[in-house]
């Protein structure tokens, strides 16, 4: 089911604009927005518009709606088809129109609008996933509508879809994606496990001994050196005594 379109005809005034590249900063300081009108048989022409007039104007439109664009006392219809923005703040950099002929057919994106209510979500849990946020549609300017509403309270089970082909067939326009593709689903709610990991990490174990590795090993003493039990320490046969190294003494001359 399709959105009505707005009632009245959406008007937007531009200028021809003969400024480019690092000038168009200056446009932008000044609430001015840059944009390209291009079409078939059409030469493209560089404008200028207000930045709070096409915001208006766009939430309006959007990029499905006929407007009608004034410029030097002549009148364009377009519909609005790309936009720039800063990936930071957002703020609008560029415009792009496409002239129509409202006589001829177009194709153009229009975003679907989710209604009604799901019992396989509502009661059992189900879990809503919007396959395609928009549709391709075929149809004069003037026809061509806001919005395509799908009615979700048709699926009852989880697992269930509603396809292309499912979707209320219309006289003004034709939705030309394929009739197999699935739109809207209902699948299963999962769980995830929120457990935490027990597993102990198995500490490396050294299985052969370094020489002497082990022993308790006594401080060093100096040879021939009685320690508080009295006795000299043994030394190993091999192995040289700790000596304690001699002081050198300053010899005054």
């Amino acid at each position: 089911m399709a959105k009505k379109k707005l009632a009245g005809k959406i008007t937007l005034t531009a200028t021809v604009r003969k400024v480019f590249g690092k000038k168009l900063r200056k446009l932008r300081y000044e609430g001015i927005i840059p944009a390209n009108i291009y079409g078939t048989g059409f030469k493209s022409t560089s404008i200028t518009l207000p930045y709070k007039d096409f915001l208006k104007t766009y939430r309006l439109a959007h990029s499905t709606s006929v407007v009608y664009l004034n410029i030097d006392k002549e009148e364009i219809p377009v519909l609005i088809k790309n936009i720039q923005k800063h990936p930071v703040t957002d703020v609008l950099l560029h415009v792009d129109l496409r002239k129509i002929d409202l006589t001829q057919k177009v194709v153009t994106e229009v975003p679907i609008t989710v209604i009604g209510q799901s019992d396989a979500v509502t009661q059992k849990g189900g879990v809503l996933l919007t396959q395609m946020p928009k549709l391709s549609v075929e149809a004069l300017p003037q026809h061509i509508p806001q919005t395509i509403e799908v009615d979700i309270s048709v699926i009852k089970e989880i697992g269930q879809e509603i396809k292309v082909t499912d979707i209320a067939k219309s006289t003004v326009y034709t939705i030309k994606d394929e009739p197999t593709k699935v739109v809207i689903s209902v699948i299963a709610h999962k769980e995830e496990s929120i457990t935490p990991e027990t597993t102990a990490i198995t500490p490396e174990v050294i299985t052969e001994k370094a020489p002497g590795e082990g022993e308790e090993v006594a401080a060093p003493v100096e040879a021939g050196k009685k320690t508080e039990t009295g006795k000299t320490p043994a030394v190993k046969p091999g192995t040289t005594p700790a000596v304690k190294p001699v002081e050198k003494k300053e010899v005054k001359k």
